[in-house]
């Protein structure tokens, strides 16, 4: 039994009431913006004692918070012992995780702007039963390095020498990882270029946008829609042209934080491996390091929108059975852009097993009106509604037909598949070029569906999933041959497999 019990640097009391500020902060705007502006501008010490009521509350729930902040840094230990890793914490309900070193799958380390004064990182530890999204089994708010590498090696012991008896002793530790530490090689670094390519199209502003609608959102009750009514409306009279360069000054402004926030967020984006694991790190202001294990990864989707498939760039993502990179089930991106010329070389590296350009199958050219013809149930009415009511101006929606054709011609010509040993690579389109990479014992099921107007064509459509995070990821390919659905299904073994009508 080990006597050495280690603790949290003191800094995570700040941390875990940063964090809980974090959540309140809403409420608390919220009810001090109520108070503020009720009672028709009168101010705090207008109201007597009441009004300082808010105020009160407020600082006994930031007492409470800052206390409970220094208990759960007080009453958090973890130590090591036969093999795991254990940990308690709790004051009138003492909890404990005990957590084998072999189950553990990765170690996920952030720097933020806390941390790096101190020479700190949060470690997150995952392992195959990690059961919330984007939660991991354990967090280390704030360690040393030292500690951190403590962890590592003690996990790295015990994953290679199962069957002997566990030290007790760190350096005993020490000494048996070093003569046995792996090879680590960088494989990927993201250049300035690439990082402004990546931070100009990564599509951001929508991000950027919806939070501001969120944000405002919680002063729905506070905000005079009345007023600004009526200033947008005076606003309107400067004229049209006035109008538009003003929303395009603010979708330009939307655009630049998006930049902004990219650019932070992959700063330094670097790749490296060794024999077990892939180890991708990135960021300016906090800085975070993920490790996914080659056993876990399910399969590999390379993306393309239309715009970066232009000019030969392409992204990168790994599905991997329960690991993500945020706090939200984020999808973990092996490359968020690079050139595809590039990319192919490394993959082939890193998996050597899989081919990486396949020669693909594509859809018969009979199924070419399957891709657009369920539009026309919605455009024609439409498109009549907006002609007569609009006339003759209206008459220019009928554009929208030759779109949507031409649209569903570029989604016919990029469906295909490929079977090649024991992968399967499906290729398909929304709007962006999407291509799945699958090892066949990863795939969690193929499924093959025929509607009635497939059937009368000998078409079909193929569904293959594998795990990914917690909820999966699919890769579908639409109105293909049935004989290829029947080739994919016999490949996959059929006993697994279903077919159904719709």
């Amino acid at each position: 039994m080990s006597d050495v019990r280690y603790k949290l640097h003191p800094i995570s009391a700040f941390l875990n009431f940063i964090k809980g500020l974090k959540e309140l902060i809403f409420p608390f705007i919220i009810i001090f913006g109520v108070n503020l502006f009720r009672g028709g501008g009168e101010s705090v010490a207008d109201r007597g004692w009441q009004g300082l009521i808010p105020v009160l509350i407020a600082g006994v729930v930031l007492i409470f918070m800052l206390v409970s902040g220094l208990i759960k840094w007080r009453r958090f230990v973890y130590w090591f012992e036969e093999g795991e890793l254990r940990i308690e914490y709790g004051l009138f309900v003492k909890k404990k995780r005990y957590i084998p070193f072999e189950r553990i799958q990765s170690l996920n380390y952030t720097e933020g702007i806390f941390h790096r004064p101190f020479g700190l990182v949060k470690v997150k530890v995952e392992t195959a039963g990690t059961g919330k999204v984007g939660q991991a089994d354990v967090e280390l708010t704030a360690i040393s390095r030292e500690d951190a590498e403590r962890i590592e090696k003690k996990m790295e012991y015990a994953k290679h020498h199962s069957r002997e008896p566990f030290p007790e002793a760190d350096n005993e530790v020490g000494e048996e990882t070093e003569t046995s530490a792996k090879t680590v090689k960088t494989i990927y670094r993201m250049s300035m270029k690439e990082l402004i390519i990546l931070a100009t199209t990564s599509g951001g502003i929508g991000v950027v946008i919806s939070a501001v609608a969120v944000f405002l959102s919680q002063f729905s009750d506070l905000i005079p829609y009345d007023a600004v009514y009526q200033e947008v409306m005076l606003f309107l009279r400067f004229g049209y042209l006035i109008v538009a360069l003003a929303i395009f000054l603010i979708l330009l402004l939307a655009w630049v934080i998006s930049v902004i926030l990219a650019i932070f967020a992959n700063y330094q984006f670097t790749i490296s491996a060794d024999e077990d694991h892939i180890y991708i790190s990135r960021g300016l202001l906090e800085k975070k390091k993920v490790s996914v294990p080659f056993k876990r990864i399910q399969g590999i989707q390379i993306s393309q929108n239309p715009l970066r498939e232009w000019f030969g760039y392409a992204a990168v993502t790994v599905e991997s059975a329960g690991g993500t990179f945020g706090d939200k089930d984020e999808k973990i991106r092996l490359f968020p852009l690079a050139k595809k010329s590039a990319i192919l070389p490394i993959l082939g590296d890193l998996f050597p097993d899989m081919e990486w350009e396949p020669v693909m199958k594509k859809a018969p050219k009979r199924s070419l009106h399957f891709f657009y013809r369920l539009d026309f149930f919605w455009m024609i009415p439409v498109v009549g509604l907006i002609s007569y009511f609009f006339y003759p101006y209206g008459l220019m929606s009928l554009l929208i037909f030759p779109a949507v054709i031409l649209f569903a011609i570029w989604q016919h010509r990029t469906v295909g598949y490929a079977l090649t040993g024991k992968q399967l690579t499906m290729e398909f389109r929304t709007v962006s070029k999407h291509a799945f990479f699958m090892v066949k014992k990863r795939i969690q099921a193929i499924e093959v569906t025929q509607s009635y107007f497939q059937r009368r064509k000998d078409l079909a459509s193929i569904q293959a999933t594998i795990k990914s995070g917690m909820l999966g990821a699919t890769a579908r390919i639409d109105h293909m041959e049935r004989d290829d659905a029947s080739r994919v299904l016999a490949w996959y073994e059929p006993s697994n497999s279903k077919t159904t009508d719709q």
